[in-house]
């Protein structure tokens, strides 16, 4: 198979092939010889006004959901246990950023909507018991975000998540959301 044949383009989408229509890309990615340590995302094209472009590079991966549909996708980690990445967000009170865990739906949820709130502080935490006059978190410990492959990873295809059916959530109104859903369903 040459170079070109590995590369995915969006009109080879349309593969009448049913054995090839339920590839994930990564699959994909191998199938075509050209593993390069789950960089998939940079082998799969497209063509945006004429110019060919990584898929990584467009906002198609925001809408990527094969993981959630098939439950083996890149964000099981060990034990089949989810992983998403610890995320910060930062007091509008005292200004000091504060630590989410996202393993479980409730905590994404909590996340999520302290991120909608532009007037979150401290107190609204509902898990812990934080309030502005506690110390921020050590800069040193930030950087350690409850990744699998590297604690200190700063964001990789195992801990960054463009939307589950764990962090998405059907009642709420946000535009991420909502595109989720759509998607999802379709």
């Amino acid at each position: 198979m040459s170079n070109n044949a590995s590369y995915l383009h969006l009109a080879s989408l349309r593969v009448p092939d049913t054995s090839f229509n339920k590839l994930t890309p990564a699959a994909f990615e191998k199938h075509s010889g050209r593993e390069t340590a789950r960089k998939w995302k940079n082998n799969v094209w497209l063509i945006v006004k004429g110019e060919k472009v990584p898929l990584s590079k467009t906002a198609f991966l925001k809408y990527y959901n094969q993981a959630s549909k098939n439950g083996n996708g890149i964000h099981k980690a060990h034990g089949g246990r989810v992983c998403h990445r610890d995320e910060f967000v930062r007091c509008n009170r005292c200004k000091k950023e504060r630590r989410f865990r996202l393993r479980t739906k409730e905590e994404c949820r909590i996340h999520h909507d302290a991120l909608a709130d532009v007037n979150w502080k401290c107190s609204d935490i509902l898990y812990d018991r934080i309030t502005c006059d506690d110390d921020e978190e050590r800069a040193s410990r930030r950087v350690y975000r409850g990744c699998f492959r590297s604690p200190t990873c700063k964001g990789c295809t195992s801990c960054v998540c463009f939307g589950c059916e764990i962090c998405r959530f059907t009642d709420c109104s946000c535009q991420t959301c909502i595109d989720f859903i759509r998607n999802a369903e379709a």
